[in-house]
């Protein structure tokens, strides 16, 4: 256990642990005031007029109320949101497929280049002495 405890892969192992549990204790957090922030997009307005309830409304302070009808929650069938929205999406998608192509390429260039002036030559010379 005394050696166990001597070698440094162990204090590494136990500072990324350290370091991943800090990460996710500070994402949790981030998560949780990004979901309390905006607590005013939960409330629910209906849309009957203020003439079918037979009793009034209270007023609620800091609350305007608006006479435009609230978007509703679900899909939204408008052609020129979609058309917006693809569109947006196929150009980055585009710009995504030619980073990914310029990296891989880029990898394989490196590695052949490896291959050919380190691993070649260091074989090329164990079969010479063999």
């Amino acid at each position: 256990m005394r050696t166990f405890l001597r070698q440094p892969l162990t204090w590494m192992i136990l500072a990324e642990c350290i370091v991943v549990a800090v990460l996710v204790l500070l994402v949790w957090s981030l998560v949780a005031s990004a979901a309390t922030q905006h607590p005013g997009t939960a409330q629910v307005q209906t849309t009957h007029s203020p003439a079918d309830s037979s009793t009034p409304s209270p007023d609620v302070p800091g609350v305007t109320r608006s006479t435009a009808r609230p978007q509703l929650p679900g899909l939204n069938l408008d052609a020129g949101f979609w058309r917006v929205r693809l569109g947006q999406l196929n150009r980055d998608q585009v710009t995504i497929e030619q980073l990914e192509w310029h990296l891989v390429h880029n990898a394989m260039d490196t590695m052949h280049r490896y291959l050919e002036t380190v691993v070649l030559p260091s074989i090329m010379r164990a079969e010479r002495a063999a």
